[in-house]
């Protein structure tokens, strides 16, 4: 295959005189037959892997990791990282993924790997150039778009469970399909998934989300069981329930449809994780009202409510969770200001609540719209630029979107001639309840002299 990679080519060189026998494997392989840029390389050597990587490291005036345990090391370049790995035969106790490890063959090295389209390898020693060995049918699979496993699809699996979840996500970031005797497996061994750490599951949780199309991911999530143990909320969403006249859209697929639809606007990902926890707590606030039908009264606030616990179970980084919070709780209100006669006002409000995230709250609220009915998503949608019109023209006169308090807590403190504490926090939401209620304009002069104003009588009304 052709590599045309000149730090492949260097490495090869200190191969070649060190007489080691190297080879690029795994997803650098993969990737560069797909057509796809790579930086990140994992090399094989059949010998000792921490040594060639010292001895690139040197002549590279380069640091480098090495675990020797394990026989890896991990070179940190500008470009990306390099691994060099040796050619290993790994076994596990049933109750634990710690590895007995233990130097083997190429053969053996690319057969303990989770896919046949990753036990692709090609030799960057001089003599072999870009020579790919291909022992599993990995070319094949890649070119049929399959995921399989080079082994048996359990012993695969049982020896690291979490390619379980690797299974998903692949097929979700490559848009390939999971052989059905791999899926199968999966199914039977899907609570083998609880002895992985949860770090390493929510990272592969979270590169689903990240993936061109995350409901292929989160649709084999469920399929196969592995929600019920990874991110159990997304099964309560399943099922469509019907009562007389009426029913309500199965929230799973809903969700699905909301998240594939932002993908189409962002990368970001907790975006994406916003519109997955957007109508999360429907389940839980479903009722029926007679002559009006399925009700979820309340779901954005307990949704958002719910975040704080999801985030420590799956050790999500906490200072993420404000911002998914702020936008599951508020992902109904812009609809709320469609109509004609609603108040600059609740405008005000809504931005002042939403700050820096209302582009992103609006970028939910389209993908929101899910309806098989061209004209009713044309008019939510209408709806919607009706409320962004109306959102520009009170920001443009009113500069709310980064708001900073036009007198401070200090100030406060010096013209009312007290201390720190509660009553600073009551003045200062007073200010910022005359202006959202457009009593006075946000600016400094005009805030100062209504303090001036209300000053006496608060401090009267709280001493």
């Amino acid at each position: 295959m052709e590599l045309e990679n000149d730090l492949l080519k260097q490495i090869g060189a200190i191969a070649d005189r060190e007489k080691a026998e190297a080879y690029v494997v795994g997803g650098y392989v993969r990737d560069r037959l797909l057509g796809k840029e790579v930086t990140d390389i994992d090399i094989v050597v059949v010998g000792d892997g921490p040594a060639l990587a010292r001895t690139v490291a040197r002549e590279f005036h380069a640091n480098v990791v090495v675990f020797e345990k394990f026989g890896t090391a991990m070179l940190p370049l500008d470009a990306g990282k390099i691994e060099f790995v040796t050619a290993r035969e790994e076994s596990y106790a049933s109750e634990s993924r710690k590895p007995s490890v233990k130097s083997a063959s190429l053969a053996s090295d690319l057969g303990r790997r989770d896919f046949t389209v990753n036990t692709l390898a090609a030799s960057i020693n001089t003599g072999g150039w870009g020579t790919l060995t291909d022992l599993f049918g990995g070319r094949a699979d890649l070119e049929a778009k399959i995921l399989r496993t080079p082994l048996d699809p359990a012993k695969t699996f049982d020896d690291d469970p979490l390619r379980m979840m690797r299974a998903v996500r692949f097929a979700s970031q490559l848009q390939f399909t999971v052989d059905p005797a791999a899926l199968d497996a999966v199914a039977r061994m899907a609570k083998r998934i609880t002895i992985v750490s949860q770090e390493r599951v929510t990272e592969e949780f979270m590169k689903i989300l990240a993936s061109p199309k995350p409901s292929v991911g989160l649709k084999l999530l469920y399929a196969t069981g592995l929600a019920k143990l990874v991110f159990p909320e997304l099964v309560d969403m399943v099922g469509v329930e019907q009562r007389k006249d009426y029913h309500h859209k199965d929230v799973f697929l809903h969700t699905l449809k909301v998240i594939d639809n932002i993908c189409d606007q962002t990368d970001d990902v907790w975006l994406r994780f916003a519109a997955l926890a957007h109508d999360i707590a429907k389940p839980r606030t479903k009722a029926f009202k007679e002559g009006i039908g399925w009700t979820f009264h309340g779901h954005e606030d307990l949704g958002a409510r719910m975040m704080k616990s999801i985030f420590r179970r799956m050790r999500l980084p906490m200072e993420r969770l404000p911002y998914v919070e702020k936008l599951v709780r508020l992902h109904l209100r812009p609809m709320v200001l469609v109509s004609e006669v609603v108040t600059d006002s609740a405008v005000r409000r809504l931005l002042f609540e939403t700050g820096p995230e209302i582009d992103d709250l609006m970028i939910l609220c389209r993908a929101d719209i899910t309806s098989q009915n061209s004209q009713k998503v044309a008019r939510y949608l209408k709806n919607y630029d009706i409320v962004m019109q109306k959102m520009k023209e009170v920001e443009e006169k009113d500069r709310l979107r980064n708001w900073q308090p036009p007198v401070r807590g200090e100030e406060i403190m010096e013209v009312c001639g007290i201390g720190p504490g509660i009553l600073v926090g009551i003045l200062k939401t007073r200010i910022e309840e005359a202006i959202l209620e457009g009593q006075i304009p946000n600016e400094h002069d005009s805030a100062l002299a209504f303090l001036l104003q209300i000053k006496d009588q608060v401090i009267l009304e709280h001493s």
